[in-house]
């Protein structure tokens, strides 16, 4: 199982992606039930981890599609609000993964 961890990993896939592929495909319903530990620390105990969180990654990532958007139309209120809570999450979780020493501290 740890090593179709690490194949994925290698693919380039994300923690919760490979655990949807182990569970669809291969009958793997929970992988810390069948090896002791998750994905991500499996992932980490081979130097695979991605550099920042998955959830931090997709946050960014949503926050740029908003601000790509919010060129294209100006006048759209509400995606600026959207953008502005989005960010707002983005710096939470920065704040709480720097206080846990997921993220180095000077990260921007």
């Amino acid at each position: 199982v740890e090593d179709n961890i690490c194949k994925f990993a290698k693919k380039g896939l994300t923690p919760s992606q490979i655990g949807v592929i182990l569970r669809d495909s291969h009958g793997i319903a929970q992988v810390k039930s069948v090896t002791g530990s998750k994905i991500l620390r499996i992932l980490k105990a081979h130097g695979l981890a991605p550099e920042i969180p998955e959830d931090l990654y997709h946050l960014i990532k949503k926050a740029v599609a908003i601000r790509k958007h919010l060129e294209r139309n100006r006048k759209d209120k509400d995606s600026k609000f959207r953008l502005i809570l989005v960010e707002s999450r983005i710096h939470r979780l920065a704040r709480y993964y720097k206080k846990t020493k997921k993220l180095p501290p000077v990260w921007k």
